[in-house]
């Protein structure tokens, strides 16, 4: 019955009660985080954008999901060696787009994680995208910063804090 309850209000209820993942991005660190619950999940180094304005920032929503994605740029089918976009793509909403432009993406160029190299989109090994795809729905929240002086434990405690005004206002 209690079970119940929680599903009717979820969307009303808290994120510490709803244990609703949030995905935090900080470009200065080339870092991905997913906290739930209040506990750090997932942690994984991420490629960015070759410059600071190609990787949107602010708060976003993961629209879309997809297994072996099709690079339509190139014409490139999903599940083979030479597409960019490697094994997953996690697709949000930045700048109006239907998470079908901006992503979180494998890559079949490894050696790119950890620096500022894409053309707007956050790239991950293929085996952390593939652990991040089973962490997130669509819906889950994404938010996307470039401060190097800020934690991702102090991302999270601010998210949840909106939740929770948004929550009793």
């Amino acid at each position: 019955m209690i079970a119940l309850i929680l599903m009717m209000f979820s969307s009303f209820l808290p994120p510490s009660i709803t244990e609703e993942p949030v995905m935090l991005v900080n470009k200065s660190s080339h870092e991905l985080a997913v906290y739930q619950s209040g506990k750090e999940i997932f942690h994984t180094k991420a490629a960015t954008g070759k410059t600071k304005e190609l990787t949107p920032e602010g708060h976003f929503s993961i629209r879309v999901k997809a297994k072996d994605p099709y690079y339509r740029k190139k014409d490139i089918p999903g599940g083979v060696p030479e597409n960019p976009l490697g094994s997953r793509w996690i697709g949000f909403d930045a700048n109006g787009t239907d998470g079908r432009i901006f992503g979180v993406h494998g890559t079949n160029q490894p050696e790119s994680i950890g620096n500022a190299v894409s053309a707007g989109c956050i790239r991950l090994t293929n085996e952390k995208v593939e652990q991040l795809y089973e962490l997130v729905e669509e819906g889950t929240e994404i938010i996307i910063v470039d401060e190097s002086s800020t934690s991702f434990e102090q991302m999270y405690e601010q998210w949840h804090k909106g939740k929770l005004k948004a929550f009793f206002s």
